[in-house]
Formats: structure tokens, sequence, C-alpha cells
């Protein structure tokens, strides 16, 4: 725990840096591939729709005294029923089994009811028949549509005006697409199946990529403001040390959020089956994991890439690079004199003799050295206390 604060200190300080903006070919180069993944299986396998969405019959078998083998009893009770019918079988808990098919009529479900609890080995007042028309799923997903837009263009609006760039809302907004088609691509490709609680997962996740975002642009101002003032920094180097900055925040509020997510994805996976715990908890594990990684490697070395081609920027990039050189070559000369080469409080350069003896005596030592503390108040003589 140690190290890892004094990393975190490290970072903040500047004593180490990690270069994520100057990698950003290697981050989108990652990013694009895993963009290619998510849209193969959108398009090419497709989304497993739910039977919210999709429309039919549901039966739950309730108090079933053993589940193995429980999908192929279950298919082999309903084969006669709805040929070509696809039926999905999902074990609930330790002792149900939720059964999915194309519509039944009254007929076909009384008889599905008789077949299951013959298959299973219950009574049949313990199978609970319903029908979810699809039109309920068309609804629900225009009006999720419908809540994604608005929430988009406010988030773009807000982010404008509070940044005042329009740069920033762009690079937001980016990073907030790339998780979501990064999450529902890895649904696609493993087949996880989208249901309400789903999309629910969907919307949350946007706004937790959203708010980290903000906090790492929030320091980007803060350092890229510093930047402009005194032309030390170009602005992507002055970006880059605000994702060092942030990065053990969004490493820990990370870890937090997704530890008690994984718990209970594990513990619905596991010990309740299928559900909407399971659902909502899938979607934000990994919107929550790509958030954090969007924020960090994509967002932010985005921003930068678009900044750097305003005019203002490739002068602050050229004052940058002078005090820069001439920075170095004042520390190398230092280093040739027996010198360290320092800042004072008012950020002007100076150099100090490394040692007590070293260098050249009759070189002047800046006044702060040898004046001690300042603005300490003076002890009275003995004869006035």
């Amino acid at each position: 725990m140690t190290s890892f604060a004094q990393f975190g200190n490290d970072l903040y300080s500047g004593k180490r840096s990690i270069d994520f903006v100057g990698r950003q070919k290697a981050w989108y180069a990652i990013s694009g591939v895993i963009l290619v993944l998510a849209l193969v299986g959108i398009f090419a396998r497709g989304l497993n729709l739910g039977l919210e969405f999709r429309g039919g019959s549901e039966l739950r078998v309730s108090g079933v005294s053993t589940t193995q083998g429980y999908e192929a009893k279950a298919k082999d009770a309903l084969g006669g029923l709805n040929q070509g019918a696809d039926v999905v079988v999902t074990k609930l808990g330790t002792d149900s089994v939720r059964v999915q098919t194309e519509k039944l009529s009254d007929t076909q479900t009384e008889d599905a009811r008789a077949k299951l609890a013959k298959a299973f080995g219950v009574d049949e007042n313990k199978i609970s028949a319903s029908f979810i028309g699809a039109s309920w799923g068309a609804s629900v997903s225009q009006k999720a549509i419908t809540a994604l837009i608005w929430f988009l263009v406010l988030v773009a609006l807000t982010m404008a005006l509070y940044f005042r760039t329009w740069k920033m809302s762009a690079a937001g907004l980016i990073a907030l697409v790339h998780d979501l088609v990064i999450t529902v691509g890895i649904y696609a490709l493993f087949g996880f199946e989208i249901t309400p609680a789903s999309m629910i997962g969907f919307l949350t996740i946007l706004g937790y990529s959203l708010y980290d975002t903000v906090v790492v642009f929030d320091k980007v101002r803060e350092n890229t403001g510093q930047a402009v003032a005194n032309g030390r920094m170009s602005y992507s180097q002055a970006a880059n040390r605000a994702v060092n900055q942030t990065l053990v925040r969004s490493i820990n509020t990370s870890v937090v959020a997704l530890l008690p997510v994984a718990a209970i994805l594990v513990i619905g996976s596991v010990l309740l089956g299928p559900g909407v715990l399971v659902d909502l908890s899938l979607a934000l594990f990994v919107g929550i994991a790509a958030g954090t990684y969007s924020s960090i490697f994509i967002a932010t070395p985005l921003l930068a890439d678009l900044r750097e081609r305003e005019p203002a920027m490739k002068d602050l990039a050229k004052r940058a690079k002078r005090y820069q050189a001439a920075r170095t070559r004042d520390e190398a000369r230092a280093e040739e004199a027996g010198e360290v080469a320092a800042v004072d409080e008012a950020g002007d350069s100076h150099r100090e003799p490394a040692a007590a003896g070293a260098g050249r005596a009759s070189r002047p030592v800046h006044p702060y050295v040898t004046g001690g503390p300042r603005n300490q108040p003076k002890r009275p003589p003995k004869s006035k206390r």
C-alpha cells in the first residue's frame, strides 16, 4: 500500500510520468481492433434479444427436486407443441427452470404445463405461464433511444459551456460512443441476452464514463491554463501530466465500483441464475471497465490531438520547446560546475552548490538559500519581555 501511495505521489508531483498522450497511436490501434470485433459481433452474429423484445410465451417450473438434464427435459416436453420454434431453457436458482418459446395458444399452453409437470415431477399448479408481446419491447427500445439522444445532446452542451470549448465535448462524446459500442459488442460476441435491465445498464455506464472523463478534463484545463501562462509545457505535455495526476484516483474509483458489481454478478450467476440482477450487473461491469479505459487512453489523447492543431497551441509548443532546451543546457552547465540547478518559489531557475565546499568559492549563492526561513516573527530581546 505504501509503495502504491508513493507511486501515486510521484505521478502527481511529476517525478514519474507515463506517456499516455504521446503513445496515442498505439491506444487508437488497440481500440480500433476492439471496435472492429464489437461491430462484427453486432452486425454478423446479431444481438440476442430477450423475450421482452422479441415477444413469446414463458413458463416457469418451481419446486424442481433435481435440475440435472433440465434443458433436455424441457425441450423434449415441448418438442411436439410448436414445430421449429426456438426453445430457450434457463435454470433459475437451485430449484426453478424457465422455458421461453414462441407464442403458444391457450390449448398449447395447457398442454405444455402438463408435459413439463410430468417431465420434472411437479404439480401443474407449480408451473406459471405468461405471454409478452413484441410491442412492449419495441416501445421500451424506442424510449431508450430517445433518452440516449437527449442525453448526448445535453451532455455536449453542458461540457461545451463548462469547458468553453466544443473540442472537449467532441472528445467526451467519442469516448462515450466508444464505451457503448464495446459493451454492446461484447454482448453480441458472447451471446449474452439483452433485456430491459441490460438497457438500463447501458444508459447507466454512460453517466459513469462521462463522470470519469470530466474529472480528467478538469485537471487538463487547470494544467493547460498554467502552461499557457508560463510557456513551460506544450498542451500535450500538460494534458499528459493531468492524466498521470488523476491516474491513481481513476484506478481506485474503478476498483471500488467494480468490486460490488462483480460480487453481484458472481452471486447472481451462481446462486440466483439469470435475472434482473445479473443482466444489470453484467452491463455495469463491462461498461465501467470500458469507461475507465477510454477516459485514460482515448478521451485525453484525442483532446490533445484536436487542440494541438490550433495556432495558439502550436505557438505554445514552440515556447515550451525553447524553455525546456534552455533548462536542459542550464542543468548540464550546473553539473559541469559541480552545482545543482534549482527552481525557486517564483519559478525562476538558479544554481546551488551540490554539497558543502563544492563548486567555486567566488560564485554567489542565492539569498533564499542562506537567508533561512522568511516572514518569521522576531523574538523581542530579554529586556523587553
